[in-house]
């Protein structure tokens, strides 16, 4: 049975720009986007529209005076908003849009007009906060589109689940006193920006919805498919969410120059179909992808080709497949998905 994936590509993401040979460039998306326009592949999707956010939608998450701030960018050659996050004159525009691409990609999803979506757009997201730009992000596209299916379709219970080698500490901050996002995230530690240990599990009505898995470098493919399968996939059916939200990085690509984990574009796919699965049983397979990093320009291309091709249904890894994955995983995987367990089991009962 195919599926009908929902994509948000626009010329106009090209635009922003970080600084002369910055990892975070719009060759990432040319790439991206010169697969998705192969006759071979161009015919398999469904384009989703494109539009800039309103400054009330971006208040969800983001403080009135950042906004004003990252608005007075506008037209500048160049302002630096944090060490590593700089803008160009078109920014602020391309992260409104990038904003308002990712809450698209969500209503084409809530309403049916298609099954899944991957939303293609920069700049990035997850390591802006309330008031500050951080790791290449300006506004945090995933957090206010998880806001906006909240506030927009009543939901109680949504899903985020971030595989980007850096932690999205701006998209934990956002829910960590909050109980209707599950904010699951694996990535390397301790590493840039230092955030997502074991011990940061929320707080108050949020405690326990967050979990980190922090691993150390050289994971790949089997550790991630077994941390997914023995950790989020049981937490994830308990939490019955409404929505699936993904913070796509894939700079934990074996080659990427910011890493030093050893996922291929098999692996991609393969935890791809863990939440895809998650999404069948639990939402009607509601499920939205928005691309965070992945720096080898090569490697993020063929690696988002694989998350693609399983999201139509193209593709398709079996029950089978994932558990002969999972069981090459190494010792030290398995100590940390035990350390994580036992750090989360009083809450979760399915542990």
């Amino acid at each position: 049975m195919s599926r009908k994936t929902g994509i948000v590509k626009d010329r106009r993401y090209l635009q922003h720009s970080a600084g002369f040979a910055h990892p975070e460039s719009p060759e990432r998306l040319a790439a991206i986007y010169e697969m998705l326009e192969n006759p071979l592949m161009s015919w398999k999707f469904t384009p989703i529209e494109v539009r800039e956010a309103t400054h009330q939608e971006i208040e969800t998450i983001h403080a009135p005076s950042y906004i004003e701030y990252v608005a007075s960018t506008a037209g500048k050659r160049s302002v630096y908003l944090d060490p590593d996050t700089s803008t160009s004159p078109e920014s602020y525009e391309t992260a409104k849009l990038a904003v308002g691409g990712v809450c698209n990609a969500i209503d084409s999803v809530m309403e049916g007009k298609v099954d899944n979506a991957f939303a293609f757009v920069r700049p990035p997201g997850h390591h802006a906060e309330r008031d500050t730009a951080a790791g290449f992000c300006i506004f945090n596209n995933i957090a206010i589109g998880a806001m906006h299916a909240i506030e927009k379709y009543k939901l109680r219970r949504v899903l985020v689940v971030d595989w980007d080698l850096h932690h999205g500490n701006g998209t934990q901050h956002s829910f960590y006193g909050d109980q209707r996002v599950l904010y699951f995230s694996t990535h390397q530690y301790p590493y840039y920006p230092g955030t997502g240990s074991l011990q940061e599990t929320g707080r108050g009505h949020g405690e326990y919805y967050t979990i980190n898995v922090p691993l150390s470098t050289g994971a790949g493919d089997a550790s991630f498919v077994k941390i997914f399968r023995q950790i989020l996939q049981p937490a994830a059916l308990e939490f019955k969410p409404e929505l699936i939200l993904l913070s796509a990085g894939f700079d934990t690509y074996y080659q990427d120059p910011l890493g030093g984990m050893q996922v291929t574009p098999e692996g991609f796919a393969a935890m791809t179909r863990v939440l895809l699965n998650i999404a069948d049983t639990c939402c009607q397979g509601h499920f939205v992808a928005v691309l965070e990093g992945g720096y080898h320009i090569v490697g993020l291309t063929r690696s988002v080709k694989a998350v693609l091709e399983e999201m139509l249904n193209e593709t398709h890894f079996s029950e089978e497949r994932l558990s002969l994955l999972e069981k090459e995983a190494d010792e030290g995987t398995n100590q940390i998905i035990n350390k994580v367990i036992s750090r989360i089991s009083p809450y979760w009962k399915v542990f």
